[in-house]
């Protein structure tokens, strides 16, 4: 078992660095929450069960060491830290300025739904690995995506949905029934 574990380790690296890069949103952070949570793998490899999702195993291993270490230190680092390489993109300077706006835009998102998020856009995960991955049902990752993806697409169109992202019922504007007093001067007026 030990040889095919490291392969499937090693194979899933680049997968955890993005994980680790959106809940961390510092490159070496990043890193290190990795190499601890390989770190635990390795000393845990005899409770994987051979047959069972070794994505989720790990990410959830990954995602636990984060909050283990988030609990210790509240201090995280804005994704505007990053250097600019990690964008990876030779663009335009109107380009530049869009990713800077999108990447303030994810930043200001909840944990929990730029997770997601990061999870099935960048790694290309499928909602029931994320699920996994993350301890929630299979239509809660779904929701957090979609949550995640409404609120980008309404900040970056300028849209002010403020606090939308956390509210699941936020689709659904707040039906008012008319008071008694405005009856009144309705009936009045008509």
């Amino acid at each position: 078992m030990s040889s095919a574990f490291h392969a499937e380790l090693v194979a899933l690296l680049p997968r955890l660095r993005i994980q680790a890069l959106a809940l961390t949103r510092n490159r070496a952070a990043a890193e290190d929450l990795v190499q601890d949570a390989v770190a635990n793998a390795l000393a845990a490899q005899d409770s994987f069960t051979p047959g069972t999702n070794f994505a989720a195993w790990m990410h959830r291993i990954l995602r636990n060491r984060f909050i283990s270490t988030l609990r210790k230190q509240r201090d995280t680092t804005d994704i505007e830290d990053l250097p600019a390489g990690a964008f990876a993109v030779g663009a335009t300077h109107e380009d530049r300025l869009v990713l800077k706006e999108l990447g303030r835009a994810v930043n200001k998102l909840p944990v929990d739904q730029r997770e997601a998020l990061f999870m099935v856009v960048l790694q290309g995960m499928s909602y029931e690995d994320v699920a996994a991955a993350t301890g929630c049902a299979v239509g809660t990752a779904k929701s957090r995506v979609f949550r995640a993806r409404r609120q980008l697409q309404a900040w970056l169109m300028g849209e002010d949905r403020a606090g939308e992202a956390a509210r699941p019922d936020a689709a659904q504007p707040e039906k008012r029934r008319p008071s008694s007093s405005h009856l009144v001067e309705e009936a009045r007026d008509a």
